[in-house]
């Protein structure tokens, strides 16, 4: 067996995984008894299949009545019927509750992702949270499907064969248990063992995904640097690691088959050579020896199919201590049980000593207090790395503060439900993510109460009717992942309708127009000017002309507000927004 103590893929879910996957079936508890009950009686017909073949052998040596030998064979016929039709029954019944289960927790991961912070996106690849909702959940359908209830019916087999065996000659049955010990050490290793080998496989499954979702997404940056044959040594090497722990968990399965087959000939043979002598001295009949002859083989594959299943469970075990390990994950953003009902939105913000840290510990706000009146349009210039993105994603509480407070209309954000808090905030953003679907899906953002009027009014605010209405077509124009047919512009064109299709309260520019030329731009900001009336507005933006026209402008440095005013009034100061001021426009 190979080493595995120098693979650190211990999952961090400390529960008991087999006992929580049994939660998952409580709602379908009666399906499951319905299935147990077809087990029980397919299992019944199938042990007594090779009696009623024994009892026609001794029919022939014993001459018996023909009427004998076919009322024999009218009975395993039934026999026959009743366990075809209960093996078909209880597998739909399984295969549709199973799907019926998989189905569900793979709706609640999903939704425990979304409900995750920003922060934990920050730490975790996107390919690790794919494998999770994909590969892992799907490990876990077999053991539902099938599992759990041939597990269940390999017990009961593997007793009721006992049970018979020992009935008709138990000093026979004794001698052919003398391997089971041998046979049950073998099995404890197979499930220590395989346990092992699949947290292996899936760890080095779940670092494949993320490597190919990060590199599939950076494609061209690789191939703008020439870094297709480093990138495909990297992806050789984490392929290998794969394939070195999938070869690892095969043999595993590989090494045990072959060991049970040769328990369970060695079985057949003592059957045989005791039971043979004791045929002829005419102890048992020939029936009684082929019963014993059929039930030993019979014997040792429910013990095999045990093992396997053993084996399939553990990869079920290992992929659902990494899908716990994600739903467990704590949401850092905690709604309030009996949140603050905000209805008519004013638009006031403020900031009141507000520290924060992204780690908890290096802070990029640093006792920060200001306050922006309803309709007020407000900017923050400064370096990067100053803390303006913070402040706007504070502000939608994709964080929270470690000291102070923020209040929207003087209710603190932590006090209100973070749907309602963020359906009043429009946020436009420099990185346009734009979703494969349609134009009209896009701006809509599956929000059925936005008409079609209306994406179509938010488009002509910012000019992105223009070239819109020259598409082939226009609203319904499909759109590829991410929007690769569209230029820089027009994505952040159409990222402007989206936000104002929904008809924030506050709106934010976080370098919204930073990607922009300068005829786009110029009917951009002819738009903004109408729709920042009344509205509360917050800016970030590195050139300063495209925010001269601010009632307010904090000047940031490093987490602090080291000045503020409306651009005359910070020009007059001579001070740090002179100073950039001065830069850019020397440059």
């Amino acid at each position: 067996m190979s080493n595995f103590n120098d693979d650190k893929t211990e999952s961090s879910f400390n529960g008991n995984a087999l006992f929580r996957l049994l939660t998952y079936t409580k709602p379908h508890l009666h399906w499951f008894g319905i299935s147990l009950v077809l087990v029980m009686i397919l299992t019944g017909t199938e042990l007594l299949r090779p009696i009623f073949i024994g009892d026609a052998i001794n029919l022939f040596k014993e001459k018996g009545q023909p009427s004998e030998l076919t009322a024999t064979v009218i009975k395993y016929g039934i026999v026959l019927v009743i366990g075809v039709i209960c093996d078909l029954w209880q597998g739909w019944i399984l295969q549709k509750t199973g799907q019926k289960i998989i189905f569900g927790i793979r709706k609640e991961i999903y939704l425990h992702i979304q409900s995750l912070s920003s922060r934990f996106f920050d730490l975790t690849p996107v390919g690790k949270l794919v494998t999770r909702v994909t590969n892992d959940v799907d490990a876990l359908e077999e053991m539902y499907s099938g599992i759990l209830v041939k597990l269940f019916r390999n017990i009961v087999y593997i007793i009721g064969l006992a049970v018979i065996m020992l009935t008709l000659d138990y000093k026979l049955a004794l001698f052919s248990f003398v391997l089971l010990p041998f046979v049950v050490l073998l099995t404890g290793l197979l499930r220590y063992f395989s346990r092992k080998a699949f947290r292996v496989s899936r760890a080095r499954l779940t670092d494949l995904n993320t490597f190919l979702s990060e590199n599939i997404t950076g494609m061209k940056i690789i191939q703008i640097f020439g870094r297709e044959e480093r990138k495909y040594e990297e992806f050789d090497d984490k392929s290998k690691r794969f394939l070195k722990a999938s070869f690892n968990e095969i043999m595993v399965y590989a090494t045990f088959r072959p060991l049970i087959y040769i328990s369970s000939i060695l079985s057949l043979m003592i059957v045989l050579s005791i039971g043979g002598r004791e045929v002829l001295s005419e102890t048992i009949s020939v029936g009684t020896l082929y019963i014993f002859a059929q039930y030993i083989q019979s014997f040792f594959d429910p013990i095999q199919e045990l093992a396997e299943h053993f084996a399939t469970l553990q990869s079920s075990l290992a992929s659902a201590e990494k899908i716990f390990t994600i739903l467990d994950e704590e949401a850092k953003i905690p709604e309030k049980e009996n949140p603050v009902e905000l209805k008519d939105l004013k638009g006031k913000i403020e900031f009141s000593h507000v520290w924060f840290a992204y780690d908890d510990e290096n802070y990029v706000l640093r006792d920060v207090s200001f306050i922006i009146e309803p309709g007020q349009k407000i900017a923050f210039v400064g370096a990067t790395g100053a803390g303006k993105t913070s402040i706007l994603n504070l502000i939608g509480r994709y964080y929270d503060v470690q000291k102070g407070n923020i209040y929207i209309d003087d209710v603190d954000i932590r006090d209100l439900k973070k749907s309602d808090l963020r359906r009043f905030i429009g946020q436009m953003q420099q990185d346009v993510l734009i979703f494969e679907g349609t134009i009209k899906s896009n701006i809509r953002l599956y929000d059925d109460y936005i008409t079609d009027e209306e994406i179509e009014t938010a488009a002509k605010h910012v000019n992105a009717s223009h070239f819109i209405e020259k598409l082939p077509r226009k609203y319904d124009e499909p759109v590829s992942e991410r929007g690769a047919t569209f230029s820089t512009g027009e994505k952040q064109l159409l990222s402007f309708a989206r936000t104002l299709a929904h008809k924030p309260g506050i709106l934010v520019l976080d370098e919204a127009t930073a990607n922009i030329d300068t005829e786009t731009e110029i009917l951009i900001q002819d738009a903004l000017e109408k729709l920042m009336k009344d509205r509360t507005t917050i800016m970030v933006a590195h050139r300063l002309s495209t925010i001269q026209h601010a009632d307010k402008i904090y000047v940031i440095s490093k987490g602090r507000i080291i000045e503020s005013g409306n651009h005359f009034e910070l020009l007059d100061k001579k001070g740090a927004y002179y100073e950039l001021y001065k830069l850019q426009y020397e440059a």
